[in-house]
Order: structure tokens, then C-alpha cells, then sequence
């Protein structure tokens, strides 16, 4: 048992001695170990954790300063905002596998989402948000004021137009935890999410301009500046699931180190990635880490985990790790 840990901890130390149960605790004490030499970590958000509420313990990681940076989808910058305000209206369907074509219809005309065994409320959540985050999108277009997809999340939530709709308690939300912060979030291929469609939607209408909200590019550009401020003591990349959470943030340092020739630019000081993707079918989500090397993005000695599981048991498992449970 390890000292000042809690039962989790000590129960996964103990239990936990083979194959993914075994790279579980490595992954664990590998990030950790990143923390105490004083480097930061990049935690990247792919698949529905938002939905899966992995906010529960993640809002925690980030106040008690375990993660310096995420990368996450649309998808998930958005449903813990969503989580927050129409917590009771979702509908959970454990037997989604059961499913006819025509209950998912009947589903659809109930304005329910699906999300493998949970449902979104359209209008609790998705117009909910959308009334409010126009007022915001509007009011910088008229300005000729530009900002990032999340910037303009983060002035929603701290703005408190959203506290008469709060349903779950605001210490399991991550994305206010990360407004509090104003922590730095990369969010790729936003436009491929409901209120980036949203915004394309009143584009298409001319009552909002493309370019009052910054680019992919620009999240690129922010994110090498962030890197090479903050690589001192090294920089690990935490990936739950793949895509392009993942896929995006990690050719930073390819890029700084070969396009941008700073040939001092260092590489990940850590690598974990939880996933299910299978190798062989020509998958980047699935690609060992070595494979990495190749790319310029991982170190020959880069501490390398693989966690080939499912990432809603394994995440909240290595984070109550890092958190003492």
C-alpha cells in the first residue's frame, strides 16, 4: 500500500497486477511522477465523456492543478455545459441495443439524442444553450471582437446567465472548473458540434460573421506559443479515446521541431493513451506509441502506456490515482 493514499488507490495497487489492469497503475504513477519532476500535462477529451459525466472527478483534477492543458471535441466542450443545465430531463436507455428503427424515430420526435445508452433533451439542452450563447456570439460580431470557440463558453458560464438552470452541483462541472482557471483549452474541429452547427446555421443567415470566431489554425498557433512557454520541465499528453482530440494537439512539436526548425523544441515528456481502436485496420487512434517516434512527436526513452479498455472505467480509476482517493 502506498502512503497517503486512499482505498482506491490502494485497492487498484493491490488488485490490479496484469495486462490492462497492470498498465492502469503504471499509467497512474507514470503521470504523477511527470507532476512531481514539475511537468505539466495535457489531458485530451475524445468519444462523450461529457455525457458520461466524467466531470465528476475531472472538475477536481483541474482545481487541484493535475492538468494544465486539455484538448477535447465540440462535442465535449459543449455536454458538460449541457449536463449542467438539463441534468433531469436526459433519458437513459440501457437497452439500446434493442432498439427498432422506429423507437429511435419515436425518440427523435421526443426531441431525445441518443448517445449509446443516454438521451440529450433537445430543448433543455441544445436550444437552452443556444439562446444564450447567441446573445454572446452576437454582441463580439457587432463589436468586430474575435474569439475562440471555448472563450465564448467561458463567457457564458462566468457571465451567470445559466445559474437558474444549474441541475447537478456546479463542483461536477469541468468546464466551469476550467472557466474559473480561464484554463487553456484546444478544441479542434469545433464546427463538427451542435453549436458549431448552430453557428454555421445563422452564418448562413448573415446574422453572424465566420470570422468572429477564431480558426483551427489559430488554435494551433496559440498552442505552439503555449508549448514552448511552458516545456521547461516537460510537457506529458494524457489521451482518453482518439481522433482528433488526440491527433491535432500531439503534431506540436513535429511541427515547431521540423516546420518551424527549432530544433530545441523538446518532445513529450510522457505518453498514455486509453483506447479500444484496433492497430491493424490502419488506425491513428489505435497506433502503438512507438509508432509515434517515427513522427517526431515521442522520445526513444518518452515514458509510453497503452490502456486497450474502455475509457469511461479506466479515466476515473488512474484519476482518483492522482487525486489520493
Amino acid at each position: 500500500m502506498t502512503k497517503n493514499k486512499g482505498a482506491i488507490s490502494n485497492f487498484i495497487e493491490k488488485y490490479y497486477l496484469h495486462f490492462n489492469a497492470a498498465a492502469l497503475v503504471d499509467a497512474a504513477k507514470g503521470y504523477e511522477e511527470q507532476l512531481n519532476k514539475g511537468a505539466k500535462m495535457l489531458v485530451s477529451l475524445a468519444g462523450a465523456m461529457s455525457t458520461a459525466e466524467l466531470g465528476k472527478i475531472f472538475a477536481e483534477m483541474i482545481r487541484q492543478d493535475k492538468v494544465q492543458i486539455i484538448s477535447c471535441t465540440g462535442a465535449n466542450l459543449e455536454e458538460d455545459i449541457m449536463n449542467l443545465v438539463a441534468h433531469s430531463h436526459y433519458k437513459r436507455v440501457p437497452n439500446y441495443r434493442d432498439l427498432t428503427p422506429q423507437q429511435e424515430w419515436d425518440l427523435l420526435e421526443k426531441g431525445l439524442n441518443r448517445v449509446t445508452d443516454t438521451c440529450i433533451p433537445e430543448e433543455e439542452a441544445f436550444r437552452r444553450l443556444q439562446k444564450h450563447i447567441f446573445k454572446i456570439w452576437k454582441d463580439a460580431d457587432d463589436k468586430g471582437e474575435r474569439y475562440l470557440p471555448h472563450e465564448f463558453m467561458y463567457k457564458m458560464l462566468l457571465s451567470g446567465v445559466l445559474e437558474e438552470y444549474y441541475e447537478i452541483d456546479l463542483k461536477d462541472s469541468w468546464m466551469y472548473a476550467a472557466a474559473e482557471k480561464n484554463l487553456p483549452i484546444i478544441c479542434p474541429g469545433w464546427e463538427d458540434s451542435t453549436m458549431g452547427n448552430i453557428f454555421a446555421s445563422y452564418v448562413l443567415k448573415g446574422e453572424l460573421k465566420a470570422s468572429t470566431m477564431k480558426s483551427g489554425i489559430e488554435y494551433m498557433t496559440f498552442l505552439a506559443d503555449w508549448y514552448t512557454d511552458n516545456s521547461e520541465n516537460g510537457i506529458g499528453f494524457f489521451q482518453i479515446g482518439g481522433g482528433i482530440a488526440g491527433d491535432f494537439p500531439i503534431c506540436v512539436v513535429p511541427m515547431l521541431y521540423q516546420d518551424m526548425e527549432r530544433t530545441d523544441t523538446p518532445f513529450w515528456s510522457y505518453f498514455c493513451q486509453i483506447s479500444d481502436s484496433t492497430t491493424s485496420y490502419g488506425s491513428y487512434s489505435g497506433a502503438v506509441p512507438n509508432e509515434k517516434i517515427t513522427w517526431g512527436k515521442l522520445d526513444i526513452d518518452t515514458p509510453k502506456f497503452i490502456i486497450e479498455s474502455d475509457a469511461t472505467i479506466v479515466a476515473p480509476l488512474i484519476f482518483a490515482y492522482l487525486l489520493d482517493y
